[in-house]
């Protein structure tokens, strides 16, 4: 029960982290943005890192909510769609992050 909990809370931060990014609002969790230096920072698009962003979690977000739903429910078919969302969310990331580079 305790991990269900921690799954919850856990997905529902992802999920408040990805709205505020859908609305290029707070603080941009990417590291394209995160290492660069403060006067690249000002003059760089930030819409596409938002987007990346915004998109990769709530992707995780929904993968710690199929986590919840396993450990309350152990529904052996959920790991099954949770290695599917980790995998999509991975492979997002990587090929986003090349788009934008180019």
């Amino acid at each position: 029960m305790i991990g269900c909990i921690i799954s919850i809370l856990l997905s529902v931060a992802a999920f408040v982290i990805s709205i505020f990014s859908f609305m290029e609002r707070g603080f941009l969790f990417n590291n394209a943005y995160i290492w660069v230096s403060k006067k690249e920072r000002d003059t760089m698009d930030k819409k596409p890192h938002y987007r990346q962003t915004a998109i990769v979690f709530l992707l995780i977000g929904l993968s710690f909510l199929t986590t919840a739903l396993y450990a309350l429910f152990e529904i052996n078919w959920i790991i099954y769609a949770e290695i599917l969302l980790w995998a999509v969310t991975i492979i997002y990331a990587v090929i986003s992050s090349i788009k934008i580079d180019r």
